[in-house]
């Protein structure tokens, strides 16, 4: 039998293209975590480091979709770099601040302006669909792509971390922007693949997160989001209440490979059913994995229970892809892409927040209750989806 992954490779420049967006798109899991590293080493506190990644975790959640959206119009060759360079300066910028004790204000003024670094996770699903669109293949291409934005995030905040422990305090962010210099730069140069620009239509011209269909796929990918989030905290949270600190990234790399093993077998079945359908379907089996976490109580029941959770991430995320590049006109692909992946990271970022003052005040397992109201938002959304998809 064929590996229906070994397929994809088949179309020329496809293996350039896939590397040079992996290093690209690294960035994204490294710089958050490499900020407030950097800061908290710095200045000896979380307060401004946390503030100062807040700022550039909104920053790119507004910014992200309004460089997808000039990519749709005007071309990845003609976006890209500028965008990269804007934000990668920026972003150099805040490292020196931090190097030359510059006010406080600057820090927060260009993570704001690093906020427009570009969403290459994105850029490399429009080439992919460029290449597929309307055969079984593009299905296998997102969930391929699923798999490696979790490998990013697997290894991103370790890198990051370790490499501003051990080196210096800016050396994390520093190889965050040298990989996103060199995936970028490697990326637009490989101008055989790249999408045309389609053309656009008047009636187009608005915001795409204004579609009510958009909308639905972004605020599922924000809960699903904050599941992630609830997490991420808790396994630290609980690992370090049971004196076992380092058992919190062994949690989190169950629940990685959880994610990681059902993306790769979901993108090599050729399901009968319509997408819309398999949209609910996994949108229901993804809050019903929750509801383990709630029995929750020592490290080894927390690796099962998230191992289990993961299990239907990926394909949740595959199948919401596939239903945008349905929805949504040629001319807005990226753009409504870039959407869901901006709901994905408000939603850890909440998570995130709204379970560490949940824990604070409640304890440790207390922080998996809003893991349990994102998976409600999560079940409406699945079901509105398929009333209006189906």
């Amino acid at each position: 039998m064929a590996n229906p992954y070994a397929e994809l490779f088949k179309a020329p420049g496809s293996r350039a293209f896939v590397l040079a967006g992996m290093l690209a798109r690294m960035p994204i899991s490294m710089t958050g975590i490499g900020l407030i590293t950097m800061l908290s080493q710095v200045h000896g506190g979380y307060g401004l480091a946390g503030a100062v990644a807040a700022t550039f975790a909104l920053a790119t959640a507004f910014c992200a979709p309004q460089v997808s959206r000039l990519v749709d119009r005007h071309g990845q060759g003609r976006v890209l770099p500028a965008a990269a360079i804007l934000g990668g300066g920026a972003l150099l910028m805040v490292l020196l601040c931090t190097r030359l004790q510059a006010p406080n204000w600057t820090l927060f003024l260009f993570a704001a302006l690093a906020g427009c670094m570009p969403s290459m996770s994105a850029m490399v699903r429009a080439r992919w669909t460029e290449l597929y669109r309307g055969q079984s293949k593009l299905k296998t291409a997102f969930a391929l792509e699923s798999v490696l934005d979790e490998v990013c995030f697997i290894l991103g905040p370790p890198l990051s971390v370790g490499l501003s422990v051990v080196l210096f305090p800016e050396a994390g962010p520093l190889m965050a922007l040298l990989l996103m210099a060199v995936g970028v730069s490697a990326f637009v140069l490989q101008r055989q693949t790249e999408p045309p620009v389609h053309e656009h239509h008047g009636h187009h011209g608005g915001w795409l997160i204004a579609s009510p269909s958009v909308l639905i796929l972004m605020i599922l990918l924000m809960a699903m989001g904050t599941i992630v989030g609830v997490v991420d905290v808790v396994s630290v949270a609980l690992a370090q209440h049971q004196g076992q600190p380092a058992a919190a990234s062994i949690v989190l790399s169950v629940y990685a490979i959880g994610s990681c093993l059902s993306g790769l077998a979901f993108g090599t079945l050729k399901l009968a059913a319509p997408l819309p359908r398999q949209f609910l379907y996994c949108g229901v089996a993804t809050a019903l994995a929750t509801l383990p976490l709630l029995l929750v109580v020592n490290i080894p029941g927390l690796s099962v229970a998230v191992f289990f959770s993961g299990l239907f991430f990926a394909p949740t995320l595959i199948v919401s892809m596939a239903l945008v590049e349905q929805i949504v006109p040629p001319s807005r692909l990226t753009e409504g892409m870039t959407w869901l992946i901006t709901g994905l990271s408000i939603g850890v970022a909440i998570g995130a927040a709204s379970s560490g003052w949940m824990i604070d005040h409640f304890g440790a397992p207390s922080g998996f209750w809003v893991a349990l109201v994102a998976a409600g938002v999560v079940l409406v959304s699945a079901v509105l989806g398929y009333r209006r998809l189906g």
